[in-house]
């Protein structure tokens, strides 16, 4: 199945991913005009009134760079939902995303199908993340018009199966749009995706080492100074398990190798003052791709670094 002429724009198959904290419409505009789908969480937006603001940003500069430049227009943006009963502001959020017919809307930790009806109103299109086939299985009945595998070594809220099962295993049942995030940091390892059974690559810590991430110095420093044993993988910071720097943790006062496990019933979203996201605030998130990211740069220059990557990998496949 063909993905949806939306994704015609792409210079490049991947999709910047939405991380808390970090995605703000400076990064979202930069990956856009570079040629890959930017994404932001709607909860990044705060406080909530916010989000009309970044919504109006991120159209108006995409629609003027549009018009000066025809040939080599932007690609589209995505905004992230998170699905969860905690998230108090997820019916506000999906309104804005309907009034300014946000193009992709990427839910996650929960599928609803009042949503994606909601998206699906004016033309819009659902991606949702997942981490088993049962999931999958799950979105899809809801009504999600397309998949993001969340694989081992995925930054942030992970799952732990290898992406040669899972996209094989979905690929069985679903040949819609699918997504694969796991470790993918350099060119070779988007074309690696497609050749999966992927159709993009779902890429989230390269860019929190770009000059837009809205991260602190000293994380984006951490990111490229870290190599995939730095990544630990834990519950505790926020119920739901996810990969986090290992420098972090230790800079928090906490032992990497004896963490706690939390109760996933906890869950908070939202920005409440007593969220364990604002807890953690100095916990930072990655994945295992790290020790592909030597530098800090501009959005445009990683970008086109992966485009370079990718043509030569494919090159070389072809010379072989």
């Amino acid at each position: 199945m063909a993905l949806p002429p939306l994704f015609d724009k792409l210079r490049l198959p991947a999709v910047g991913a939405p991380q808390f904290i970090i995605a703000n419409p400076e990064l979202v505009i930069a990956q856009c005009k570079a040629g890959i789908v930017g994404s932001f969480p709607a909860l990044n937006a705060r406080p909530e009134a916010a989000l009309d603001d970044w919504l109006f940003r991120i159209k108006d500069e995409l629609a003027a760079y549009d018009e000066a430049n025809p040939d080599a227009p932007a690609a589209p943006f995505a905004v992230n939902q998170i699905v969860h009963k905690t998230n108090a502001r997820l019916d506000h959020d999906v309104a804005a995303c309907v009034k300014h017919k946000v193009p992709i809307v990427i839910t996650s930790l929960g599928a609803r199908a009042d949503v994606n009806d909601a998206i699906h109103s004016y033309g819009g299109i659902v991606l949702h993340d997942i981490i088993n086939v049962t999931f999958a299985k799950k979105a899809l009945e809801k009504g999600a018009d397309g998949l993001i595998a969340v694989c081992a070594g995925a930054g942030g809220h992970a799952g732990s199966l290898s992406p040669f099962a899972l996209i094989s295993e979905i690929r069985e049942f679903f040949d819609g749009p699918l997504l694969l995030s796991g470790a993918i940091a350099t060119g070779r390892g988007i074309l690696a995706a497609q050749a999966l059974g992927a159709d993009l690559a779902y890429m989230g810590s390269a860019f929190i080492a770009t000059t837009e991430a809205n991260a602190p110095a000293a994380y984006k420093q951490m990111i490229v100074d870290s190599s995939a044993g730095d990544i630990v993988y834990s519950n505790l910071f926020t119920g739901v398990l996810g990969n986090y720097l290992k420098g972090s943790i230790v800079n928090a006062g906490l032992d990497p190798t004896n963490l706690e496990q939390s109760d996933a019933s906890k869950m908070s979203f939202g920005g409440g003052e007593g969220s364990k996201a604002k807890a953690w605030k100095d916990i930072w998130g990655a994945g295992q791709g790290v020790g592909s990211v030597h530098d800090v740069l501009p959005t445009a220059d990683l970008v086109a670094r992966l485009k370079r990557e990718y043509d030569e990998a494919k090159r070389g496949l072809t010379a072989r």
